[in-house]
């Protein structure tokens, strides 16, 4: 009886701890992480056919502008299609790179490896960030141009052509074993510090699978339950094999901001946008109520007070999501359009940028940000300043003030300890 009742009171304490911040090993300061995107040459390499000395070169500029504006982690995007800016045996070497897909960089020069190399260096963490299922995004010319050792070229009965591109079909095993065993392949031959996948799933809701539905989903009544189960299939695989190998690799996911919207799903977010969960097949509460990624980054590209989509409402929407699980919160910050705004615009200068940075860092359950993308922060006048403000070194911050989760766990503590003395 004693025991029982040690139990209930066991139980009704640990009620009244926080969630968990998150099972992965992060910066103590949080993660500031930025994307460097390779399509259309956006970040790295700045264009292709570049010397291996050029590109060594770019990639060291970039990481020390990194670490100066006081980011803790790259996202380097090494599979921007079916293709790889490192040594594959399942993927050609991208196009982004040499100027010709299939092709290898100017002496045998591998981005990957001088990337993980010079981040760690610099104090970074390198997350390698793939596009699972896109093999073009230039329809016909490219898909032409892919070399017979492509899979894509290997196993035409894998392809579904979509909107004028080609893309792997998710509702295939064997099209997410690929997905699985490209993962695994980085993670064996590069000290990365993380898989990541980006919003890119399913391309459309008219999406050319309906004779892989009747002959995989007769346990579905709805083809778009089934084809978000192969998405969370897929989740759930890289999770799993990936920590088999590596214990403490973060895996996780960017999906788009939205992931429904309330006036057709009663547990969506108060928005009127383009939805994750019933167009492009991704249900981030799955994962994150599983435990199948280590964290979650959406894409809130939009500003505070915006009616549509409103930064506030979804970073509580996001915030509320996590908060009983243990899977860590990063929010992706749309750098972008500050780049592309004109006088006048909301997103013109950084004022925007510094009202968001100001309502994460008041949230008890956000771990970090993600910028899209490294360029934009560059070319931004008084972003790069922004940041380096932003993230003045620890050492000169005030030191945090105990908090009432660190009470409440020095109580509990206590409490056990006194049990058994």
């Amino acid at each position: 009886m004693l025991k029982k009742r040690i139990l209930s009171m066991l139980v009704a304490l640990s009620l009244l701890l926080p969630a968990s911040a998150a099972a992965i090993d992060l910066p103590a300061d949080g993660l500031r992480g930025v994307w460097v995107a390779s399509v259309y040459n956006i970040d790295y390499p700045s264009k292709t056919g570049m010397t291996a000395d050029e590109l060594k070169s770019q990639a060291d500029a970039m990481l020390d502008n990194i670490a100066s504006m006081g980011l803790n982690a790259v996202f380097l995007q090494v599979r921007p299609s079916a293709d790889a800016l490192y040594q594959s045996a399942l993927f050609p070497w991208s196009r982004y790179v040499s100027g010709t897909v299939g092709q290898a960089p100017d002496g045998g020069f591998d981005p990957l490896q001088y990337w993980v190399e010079g981040a760690h260096a610099r104090g970074l963490q390198l997350h390698a960030w793939l596009n699972p299922y896109r093999i073009t995004k230039e329809g016909e010319t490219e898909w032409n141009a892919l070399p017979e050792n492509s899979p894509a070229k290997q196993h035409p009965e894998w392809i579904v052509e979509y909107d004028g591109n080609y893309y792997f079909n998710p509702g295939l095993p064997a099209v997410q074993q690929l997905v699985v065993d490209g993962a695994l392949e980085i993670i064996q031959n590069y000290e990365v510090d993380g898989i990541h996948l980006d919003d890119y799933f399913y391309p459309g809701v008219d999406f050319n699978d309906a004779a892989t539905y009747a002959r995989y989903g007769a346990d579905f009544d709805d083809i778009g339950d089934w084809r978000r189960d192969n998405v969370n299939q897929l989740v759930a695989s890289l999770d799993r094999e990936l920590h088999k190998l590596d214990k403490e690799l973060m895996f996780g996911v960017s999906p788009a901001g939205i992931w429904d919207n309330k006036d057709s799903n009663p547990r969506g977010s108060d928005t009127r946008g383009r939805s994750s969960y019933s167009e492009i097949y991704c249900d981030s509460l799955e994962w994150i109520n599983e435990g199948t990624v280590d964290y979650i980054c959406p894409q809130l590209y939009w500003s505070i007070g915006f009616e549509a989509a409103d930064f506030k409402k979804l970073i509580d929407w996001w915030t509320d999501a996590v908060k009983t699980s243990d899977v860590a919160l990063f929010i992706g910050l749309g750098a972008y359009r500050m780049e592309e705004a004109e006088p006048g615009d909301v997103w013109y200068g950084t004022d925007e940028l510094t009202r968001q940075l100001d309502l994460i860092h008041s949230g008890k359950d956000i771990q970090g940000e993600v910028y899209f993308s490294y360029s934009s922060l560059i070319n931004v006048a008084g972003a790069s300043t922004l940041l380096m403000e932003e993230y003045e070194p620890a050492e000169n911050q005030p030191a945090p003030t105990p908090t009432e989760s660190n009470s409440l766990l020095d109580i509990f503590s206590r409490f056990i300890v006194a049990l058994f003395q």
